[in-house]
């Protein structure tokens, strides 16, 4: 996809991905299921345990948390969470941040290992996914108000689920013998009245035959308002939106004196959005004197402060000012989730259930314009005529650069279906033993539809215009000379969707001057795409869980244990639309269709043995061990397994400890994607303005390459493709799959400590530290990260100079080609910690306080071995420190909640880029400020069956940091909500 400035999209407006980062005021209400007595079921284990068994950090944040966070969309209260900070939606799945065919998607991402390392399961069963040839999974196919609790498990999790749970699993829990009725609604808007959210849902379920059956049903609504980049100051005036671009007063480099400085009215040099005329044709293409003359309207052109060395930027003038042209800051969403939940028992033998749910999701975002960069207008094009007859000499023609927010701003419309069903049996078999066989069926089907997407030939014949000499009307050349090819200057290529000719359709369209085009011609270039995709999920699992107490038991009680086998199938395929197919768009490269399957085979066990229980120094000494092994049609046998330990030597105090090995076989996309091209940006590491920010090794290596071209030592010494608008635009290159990849191996130890102290009731805390090592993992570096890969290494002798090609006449990057991986290695290390105080008093009622937090200790990449290792720790996203408190109190039939969300000081810069330009920016810019979120809830029970509550999210209206579009707080500022609930 054809899209506008890597400089400005990537560095300038705004952290790489969104921060809806609202803070949920009741994490007192977080909580471990060790904090719980009785025997339990939990994430991480298909044996029953007590709670003082729980070896895994395991986080539950309950339903009642993400009532009362006010959070329409989910992921807005799980971000709360220390290891999901990281996790997608919002801005980055909205205007131009999107990926095709993930619009408005919500993607958990668990320790910044990425959403394909974070399995999602619902009711500790997996989810099908909802973006083709992925295993990711939308959250917004949860339904809320049947969520009982999300479980958030570090490490361990391949033994026990299969493959992609490297990072760990976030298992949604739902609600079971649902009897009654529940209605609930909330509607909220932030204070500058746009972004609102709707929420209602209805549930109603019945105990049957002697309460031995239940059925429930349930529909939810959710709704989201798509809110512009236009709507916020900070994003869309140009006086008020700022980016930290390359100083003038700055050449030559002093180090005295920062390298970037803030501006604010940066626009794209030389660009209109009535266009820049250039009629000096010969000068700007045979010497690169390219310097607009008037704007499309007839104006003089002014172009501004012209930036030296920024991208292709300038301050002021005539150009396209850069607020506003990402497009939106959140999609329209709207969603429609019918669930269904049953079981009935016939005996204790033999209990069946069933699940059922269908999901329909319609999200929609506006991107950016199309653009055109030095299209040519010939000397007989009579609109040029008409325009600037006797003020410019029109006898070359002239070029016209231009951003055609008045030929339809492009957008994407993403409408998912999902449906899955979950059918089986369980029962005892003894008093020691149970059984379970189950069936899952789930898919996805997703029609992906781009609009106003210009047809390539049917734009290059309408803008190429003349007079018909027998009427006198402006028609399309094609249309009086139909043989010969479409705009011979631009395009020159016979016509592939249209037959040229007197009725071939062609509308002539005007490019000079804003808003003057004709509807017509406008219906005829623009196409909406149509693309469909379909997401297959089988799932046959059968197990035995029980212990050995009929036959022996140690004193710590019976041995625990857990056998039984899988198979999984799944399928993905992504049809393209014939024009995208073929190439036909001129702001689209060629997709070809993607379609792919695989099958596992598995078979595995797990042990949970209690040595000791309720003895002088020992109230609790046990271990467990889970082993996994797995045949992949794709790479064949994998072993997953997990040790793990908890110590408790007196009530007050345990101790808890897991090592586990995980792996994660290849995705469908990573293996079968077809070759197809792509555009992207590519900042060259080889300017002035990039070569100090990499390693030791880039200046020379740049040289070299250079040098090998062919360039001359004056050539390369003048070389500055950022000064250079022709090189600051989108770049052609390609992308495919890798057959031959294999599973990548994570290896993680997490120890921890959980205090109960008998002095003081009500108060439960824990300290839990990870450590994750992958290694031999899949990654599909960016053609800007192969670039920079190339000159980065020790010499060029490299895979990533291979996939790089430069222009022999000017040294600039012409070509990329990316593909995954088995090349990388990830480091992650931290803690998390929580701190819950709950106490009643006789007048005053029941106070709650609560702290959740973590301490990113390590977040390291390195892209391929040998390489310089890539530090992300305190980058955006990844803090420090991070923390979110709260106070709540209840009285009779009121509750208010106070609670804060902060987060550390993180880095505007790389730590590679300061490290080799400490003068890179003033030093007050080199990190984003921290997060301060303040947030209040009020509810009042009118009685047992009415609940009435509103309240305030960002009350104080935080904003994003300078040069930021949504960090480190959200876009959408202050957020007020009000909702009731009714149950009967």
């Amino acid at each position: 996809m054809l899209h506008r400035s890597a400089v400005v999209a990537r560095r300038l407006l705004a952290a790489s991905a969104p921060c809806a980062l609202f803070a949920c005021p009741v994490l007192a209400q977080v909580s471990d299921p060790a904090d719980q007595g009785g025997t339990i079921v939990v994430t991480g284990s298909r044996i029953q345990q007590f709670g003082y068994n729980l070896a895994n950090p395991l986080v539950t944040v309950s339903a009642e948390t993400l009532e009362q966070a006010g959070n329409v969309q989910i992921i807005d209260t799980l971000r709360q969470n220390p290891a999901l900070i990281a996790s997608f939606g919002g801005a980055q799945t909205s205007g131009s941040n999107a990926n095709f065919g993930s619009v408005g998607v919500q993607l958990l991402n668990l320790r910044g290992l990425g959403e394909q390392r974070t399995l999602v399961l619902v009711n500790g069963r997996r989810h099908v996914a909802s973006l083709a040839g992925t295993a990711a999974v939308d959250i917004n196919t949860i339904p809320t108000d049947l969520i009982e609790g999300v479980d958030v498990l570090t490490g361990g999790a391949s033994a026990i689920y299969g493959a992609d749970g490297v990072s760990g699993v976030v298992n949604f829990r739902l609600k079971r013998d649902f009897d009654g009725l529940l209605a609930s609604g909330q509607i909220g808007i932030s204070s500058r009245g746009d972004a609102g959210q709707r929420y209602g849902s209805v549930t109603f379920g019945r105990n049957f035959a002697e309460g031995r059956g239940n059925i429930a049903l349930s529909y939810e609504y959710r709704a989201q308002d798509r809110l512009s980049s236009f709507a916020r100051e900070r994003t869309g005036n140009p006086l008020k939106t700022f980016g930290i671009v390359r100083n003038p007063a700055d050449f030559p480099d002093d180090p005295a004196v920062p390298d970037r400085i803030p501006f604010n009215d940066l626009r794209y040099a030389d660009s209109s959005v009535d266009g820049a005329v250039d009629f000096d044709v010969v000068d700007c293409l045979d010497d690169g004197l390219c310097v607009p003359d008037y704007t499309g309207s007839g104006k003089v052109y002014d172009r501004g402060l012209l930036l030296r060395s920024s991208g292709g930027l300038a301050q002021g003038g005539d150009s396209t000012p850069l607020a506003g042209y990402q497009g939106d800051l959140q999609a329209a969403n709207r969603v429609h989730n019918i669930n269904l939940l049953s079981h009935y028992d016939v005996s204790d033998a033999i209990k069946f259930f069933f699940e059922a749910k269908y999901v329909k999701n319609r999200t929609f975002t506006l991107s950016q314009p199309s653009f055109d960069f030095f299209t040519y207008l010939s000397p007989d094009n009579p609109y040029l005529q008409d325009r600037y007859a006797g003020i410019a000499d029109t006898s070359q023609g002239a070029l016209v650069t231009r951003d055609n927010f008045d030929l339809g701003v492009r957008g994407e419309r993403n409408d998912r279906e999902t449906m899955r069903f979950v059918g089986g049996f369980e029962g005892a078999i003894t008093d020691h033993a149970r059984y379970e066989l189950s069936y899952t069926y789930g898919q996805t089907k997703s029609k992906v539809l781009l609009t106003d997407y210009r047809i390539g030939d049917r734009y290059w014949a309408a803008i190429d215009a003349v007079r018909d000499p027998a009427s006198g009307q402006i028609v399309c050349r094609s249309t009086l000379d139909p043989a010969a090819n479409i705009n011979p200057d631009n395009y020159d290529a016979p016509a592939t969707s249209f037959t040229p000719g007197a009725g071939g359709g062609c509308r002539p369209l005007n490019l000079l001057g804003n808003g003057v085009r004709d509807q017509a011609a406008l219906d005829w270039v623009n196409a909406d795409v149509r693309n469909r995709a379909k997401v297959q999920k089988h799932v046959l699992s059968g197990s035995i869980n029980g212990d050995l107490g009929q036959f022996f038991a140690l004193p710590g009680g019976p041995i625990g244990f857990a056998l039984g086998a899988e198979y999984r199938k799944e399928k993905s395929a992504f049809r393209t639309d014939p024009l995208l197919k073929t190439g036909a768009l001129a702001d689209f490269s060629a997709q070809q269709d993607e379609s792919g399957s695989f099958d596992v085979k598995e078979a595995f066990a797990e042990l949970s043995v209690p040595l000791l229980k309720d003895m002088p120094f020992a109230h609790n000494l046990s271990f467990g061990a889970a082993l996994r092994l797995s045949d992949y049609s794709t790479i064949g046998k994998t072993t997953t397994w997990k040790v793990d330990g908890v110590y408790a030597p007196i009530p007050d105090v345990s101790f808890r400890g897991t090592w586990s090995e995980a792996v994660r076989a290849p995705n469908i996309t990573e293996l079968f994607a077809p070759r197809n091209g792509g555009l992207d940006f590519i900042g060259d590491p080889c300017d002035p303005v990039y070569i100090t920010e990499g390693t030791q090794y880039r200046a020379a290596n740049c040289q070299a390459a250079l040098s090998a071209l062919g360039l001359s030592p004056a050539q390369i010494a003048a070389f500055n493709p950022e000064n250079d608008p022709t090189a600051t635009v989108t770049l052609p290159g390609n992308s495919g799959g890798n057959r031959d990849l294999q599973e990548e191996t994570a290896r993680t130890w997490t120890a921890g400590v959980v205090l109960r102290p008998g002095f003081l009731p009500g108060l439960v805390a824990s300290f839990d530290w990870y450590d994750i090592k992958l290694k031999n993992a899949i990654n599909t570096a960016t053609a800007e990260e192969v670039a920079e890969l190339c000159v980065d290494q020790p010499s060029l002798d490299n895979v990533f100079c291979a996939n790089i090609s430069r222009d022999p006449a000017t040294g600039y990057i012409n070509g990329w080609f990316v593909q995954p991986q088995n090349v990388a290695s990830f480091r992650t290390s931290g803690a998390d910690f929580k701190l819950n105080y709950r106490f009643d008093t006789a007048k005053a009622g029941i106070f709650s306080i609560g702290l959740v937090g973590g301490y990113l200790n390590k977040l390291e990449f390195i892209p391929t071995p040998g390489a310089t290792v890539d530090v992300d720790r305190l980058e955006a996203y990844y803090p420090k420190w991070n923390a979110t408190g709260d106070i709540s109190w209840t009285l009779d039939r009121l509750t208010v909640n106070y609670g804060v969300s902060w987060f550390s000081k993180t880095r505007r810069y790389t730590t590679e880029e300061l490290a080799a330009n400490p003068d890179l920016s003033d030093p007050k810019y080199f990190r984003y400020k921290e997060k301060w979120q303040h947030d209040v809830y009020v509810a009042y029970d009118v009685d047992k069956r009415f609940r009435f509550f509103l309240g305030a999210n960002n009350l104080f209206d935080q904003q994003p940091a300078i040069a930021s579009a949504d960090y480190p707080v959200s876009y959408v500022g202050r957020y007020l909500y009000a909702g009731a609930k009714i149950t009967m």
